[in-house]
């Protein structure tokens, strides 16, 4: 029999649901909170024929849901509705938990039917929605709102005193709790503790209790209720009694004891203090003979006075519950995979219990969440504080989009890492489109034993046999690595499934580089113009391809100048790329003319001349484009729609917009690497003077490209923020110019809350990010003319700024030093510039007389907003990086930024182990996109590097290989190996332009909060 109390409300911070009797509860209109969209009724199981059941849910948040199925139907229908409903990814975590009239909890079997549920009533059935598996990480729940749901377990259990730890624990994270709910502590609102009065946090709460809360509370201004999330979360996984659910039992002297099984294996408790814990790696084989609980150790070296231990239940129920329980927890946390037994035999003679856990391994739930991660939807946090004034829009302004918090984890993918080079594997070509071996997938075929523990079962009672050879845990492997996106990394297991995971032995590279005849510098600058032309390739049928197969079933006029400029082009750099991998075919000593061998501006040189053209009718044409683009999403819906659908797909990678502008980016590439070439050249170089033809020929065109792409980029850039700003209608604007854009503090009568600037050459707007919309909602305006400048004094001067406006002035502080002068000179140059102008007649914002009341300006924003459906933002733009992590952009960055392109192979080292897994990398708009292989149509993850270091790795971090750089931002570290000191060079050189950190000091004091983040000058 459990020892816990009943699933009841918490009391804590939800609003509870009124109990509801009897048969007369309506479906939920409603989706569960948690959900921003869906069905609004949970899906119904198809009618077959049989008794429907209407089973009502307890979600975590104490809200109630019916979902109809039939009775006969296996608890896995009813799961999977469930889950359906919360459109949750990361469901093996989770599970069904119902009550026996003894108050003995069970798990809704998923494998058995409803009607034969062991302890089920049929009558008004109740289940509750509940954490089953509580990793002992949860850095390893690669999705915000599944760490919201664990939250909402950790409140349950510390409300019903089924989690008990000492009271400055209980009060640190009850703080937590209230930072997730309702933001950062005002002293205007909240005077004293009774704030927290009407709240259940722990059993035992008392007015000392609240007043510890309270203190904890004020300290954790700034953060987000991602970031509070996470806190709890650590603090609670420190707790002993983490996810520990006590069964009751005795020994074999009739002592009394409770049992409960975790992530390390079943744990012994006397009352609340831990006796003994037997670990999987000690147990044998673990069985039930009616009442008694048997644990078989290994006999060696364990230390166990017994090779059994036995214990003894109320009744055979509550015993096969716990067994069944350990069963499942040790195939979840210990195994890479379950073998799939039958459970529907018919036997004459009963071999006992066939149970057996069915589901995903946390190892499969890890790399299933990689292979399948999208973009998730929005979700609402459950809010119940009485105290709804402005406290939580001024200084809750953080985004809750689901798999989308860029401060939470940056957006790197994870492969397998005991999958190292020190296992031995047999790897198989893959054959794709390129038959090049400088980037063809070369995957691996690994046989995995899935089946870690062998089964088996006695004549009358059920036993599960744990084999010697276990595998090494999955947390081992999993642990240190956090909040990753999806690289797949699918081994193949007995079914001898083909992977297409890249996984290299570093010193085979080496190996094949070292054994090239010819490994000169210019080789390597080839490659990378190889490399960088099949990215750009790429690029061009983004836009060629799917996007005119996209617009091809409604052909809008909007898009036909577009697709008729853009094929041109996408045609003749096939050929070309055609060109450049025969002429590295040949380079590389697998067949080819010899004589070619060491030249490559011959290539470019016999391409030129026909792209020319070409590129002079696209640079006349392109603003056009822009222009009809923004046009026709302001003004036509169905474009609108069409427009923001594309740009979900993960083939469209970055904003459309900065793939109209890619051909302009690639002639400035191509300048880059000719100089390069040049520069290396020696005066007798053989394709030293094809080189020098191919740069000539690029000058004339050069000139306008120059003269052209400021404008553009500008344009392109106000059509972006424009989506991203709510309450200004007329960003774009003839003559405005894009200057800066980035975080600061704002002092208001709260204190410093975050705010993004947005400066123009004339104006300056101050915003902040709607939880909802994830769009920047304007707060004010400031035209630049009569702005003032000024240095504060006091405590103020620390990075501050004092900026008059009219009759207003804001104070603002930015998070370094060097951040401040960034902001300081941005702002002097473009209020004298502003001065000069002679035009007065610019139109600056829509909203109505904004005052300096930031109540006010939130008011008319959430007006505006109101008619504003939730649209899918990009989380890796720089717009929505700078807000996550205190940092600012200028257009000087993103023009530089175009200069600064390169893709390529490299190997990403796992953290776990000596392992390298092979990956294809685009870097591109301040940010690196992961790819298996060089013919991938999108990338499986990405990372945003503002605010990233890059260099070679230290001593202590005990690499020892050549070529390699490390990129670190906070305590995320990522170890990346090139090929040669070429492109090692080439890597930190491109890096280092998106984030050239220079070991910044913090400037704020610990009372603030604030994180300092270094960015490009």
């Amino acid at each position: 029999m459990d020892g816990t109390s009943g699933h009841g409300s918490t009391g804590a911070l939800s609003s509870s649901v009124d109990s509801i009797t009897g048969h007369t509860m309506h479906h939920s209109l409603s989706t569960p909170a948690g959900v921003d969209s869906g069905a609004r009724t949970p899906p119904a199981t198809p009618k077959k024929g049989g008794k429907m059941l209407a089973i009502r849910v307890q979600m975590l948040d104490d809200t109630h849901t019916i979902f109809q199925v039939q009775a006969k139907a296996l608890g896995s229908v009813l799961f999977e509705q469930v889950c359906k409903q919360l459109h949750l990814l990361e469901a093996d975590y989770f599970g069904l938990e119902y009550s026996d009239t003894n108050a003995t909890k069970y798990w809704l079997d998923l494998q058995k039917p409803i009607s034969r549920q062991l302890g089920l009533s049929l009558v008004d059935p109740l289940l509750f929605f509940c954490v089953k598996f509580y990793t002992p990480d949860p850095a390893q729940l690669e999705e915000e709102y599944t760490r919201y749901l664990f939250c909402l377990q950790v409140k349950r259990d510390l409300a019903q005193g089924i989690m008990q730890c000492n009271e400055n624990t209980a009060a640190l994270m009850a703080s937590y709790i209230v930072q997730a709910e309702c933001g950062d502590f005002v002293p205007e609102d909240y005077p004293d503790h009774t704030y927290l009065s009407s709240y259940k946090f722990v059993p035992q709460q008392d007015h000392e209790m609240e007043k510890k809360i309270m203190e904890n509370h004020k300290k954790h201004a700034g953060q987000s209720p991602a970031e509070a999330d996470l806190n709890l979360l650590e603090t609670a996984r420190r707790c002993e009694l983490y996810g520990i659910k006590m069964h009751q039992a005795k020994d074999h002297e009739n002592v009394s004891l409770n049992l409960a099984v975790a992530h390390m294996g079943i744990i012994v408790f006397q009352n609340y203090t831990k006796i003994n814990t037997f670990s999987w790696a000690k147990i044998r084989k673990i069985s039930f003979k009616r009442k008694r609980f048997l644990i078989k150790l290994h006999p060696e070296g364990y230390g166990y006075y017994k090779d059994t231990v036995e214990f003894f239940f109320e009744g055979r129920n509550e015993c096969k519950n716990f067994w069944k329980k350990c069963v499942e927890n040790h195939g979840f946390f210990r195994c890479s995979s379950v073998k799939t037994v039958s459970r529907h035999k018919t036997r004459v003679l009963s071999r006992g219990s066939s149970f057996r856990y069915s589901g995903k391994t946390q190892k499969q739930v890890v790399e299933f969440v990689r292979d399948n991660y999208v973009k998730r939807q929005t979700f609402q946090r459950s809010h119940s504080f009485r105290h709804s004034s402005a406290h939580s829009s001024a200084s809750n302004m953080h985004t809750s989009a689901v798999g989308n918090s860029i401060s939470a984890h940056p957006l790197l993918p994870l492969a397998d890492s005991s999958l190292s080079d020190d296992i031995p594997y047999h790897q198989t070509p893959d054959p794709i489109l390129v038959n090049n071996n400088l980037y063809t997938s070369t995957p691996t075929s690994k046989t995995v034993n899935g089946n870690i523990s062998n089964l088996s079962l006695d004549a009358t009672n059920g036993n599960y046999v744990i084999s010697n050879r276990v595998d090494e845990s999955p947390n081992k492997n999993y642990q240190n690595e956090r909040f990753m996106n999806s690289i797949n990394d699918s081994k193949t297991t007995n079914n001898s499934t083909n992977t297409t995971t890249i996984i290299a032995d570093i010193e085979n590279d080496v190996k094949k580089i070292k054994s090239r005849h010819l490994v000169d510098k210019t080789y390597y600058i080839a490659k990378e113009i190889l490399m960088t032309e099949l990215t750009y390739k790429k690029d061009l049928d983004v836009i060629n391809i799917w996007f005119r197969d996209e617009v091809s079933k409604e052909e809008p006029e909007e898009c036909s100048i577009l697709l008729s400029l853009i094929a041109p082009l996408a045609q003749a750099h096939s050929l070309l790329v055609r060109d450049l991998e025969q002429r590295l075919h040949g380079w590389d000593g697998r067949g080819g003319p010899k004589a070619t061998a060491g030249r490559i501006a011959d290539v470019l040189l016999a391409h030129l001349p026909p792209l020319l053209p070409i590129y002079e009718e696209y640079l006349d044409g392109h603003i056009l484009v822009l222009e009809r683009l923004d046009e026709s999403f302001k003004k036509n819906a169905k474009f609108e729609q069409l427009y923001r659908e594309f740009e979900t797909q993960k083939v469209c990678y970055l904003p459309l917009t900065t793939f109209v502008l890619k051909p302009l980016h690639r002639l400035l590439q191509y300048q880059s690497l000719l100089e390069r070439l040049l520069n290396h050249y020696g005066p007798n170089h053989p394709d030293r003077s094809d080189c020098l033809t191919a740069s000539d020929t690029l000058k004339d065109l050069m000139i306008p490209v120059k003269e052209t792409l400021e404008h553009s980029e500008n344009l392109a850039t106000l059509c972006e923020l424009q989506r991203d700003i709510v309450g200004f209608d007329n960003l774009v604007h003839p003559g405005r110019k894009f200057i800066r854009h980035g975080c600061l503090l704002k002092l208001s009568r709260k204190g410093y809350q975050p705010r993004m600037f947005f400066l123009f050459s004339d104006i300056l707007l101050y915003t902040s990010r709607s939880q909802v919309t994830l769009q920047f909602k304007v707060h004010g305006h400031m035209p630049l003319r009569g702005v003032l400048i000024e240095e504060p004094e006091g405590e103020l001067a620390i990075n501050g700024l004092i900026i008059y406006g009219g009759t207003r002035a804001l104070t603002v502080a930015a998070s370094s030093p060097e951040e401040k002068d960034r902001w300081k000179q941005d702002l002097l140059t473009a209020i004298q510039q502003a001065r000069d102008k002679l035009d007065t007649k610019i139109t600056y914002l829509s909203l109505k007389s904004c005052s300096s009341s930031d109540e006010h300006v939130e008011q008319v924003s959430n007006e505006a907003s109101t008619q504003t459906k939730p649209q899918a933002q990009r989380s890796n733009t720089t717009v929505h990086v700078c807000w996550h992590r205190s940092t600012s952009i200028s257009m000087k960055d993103e023009l530089l930024a175009v200069e600064n392109q390169l893709s390529g192979y490299l190997l990403r080292k796992f953290k776990s182990t000596n392992g390298w897994q092979k990956l294809w990398v685009v870097f591109t708009s301040f940010c690196l996109f992961f790819y298996k292989a060089c013919m991938d149509d999108f990338p499986l993850a990405s990372l945003p590097l503002l605010g990233y270091s890059v260099g070679p790795p230290s001593t202590e971090d005990q690499i020892g290989k050549d070529y390699v750089f490390k990129l670190q931002y906070k305590n995320h570290v990522y170890f990346f190996r090139a090929e040669s000191e070429y492109t090692y060079n080439r890597w930190i050189e491109v890096i280092n332009s998106a984030t050239q950190s220079k070991s910044k000091r913090p400037i704020f004091n610990e009372s603030m909060e604030i994180i300092t983040i270094a960015r490009p000058d």
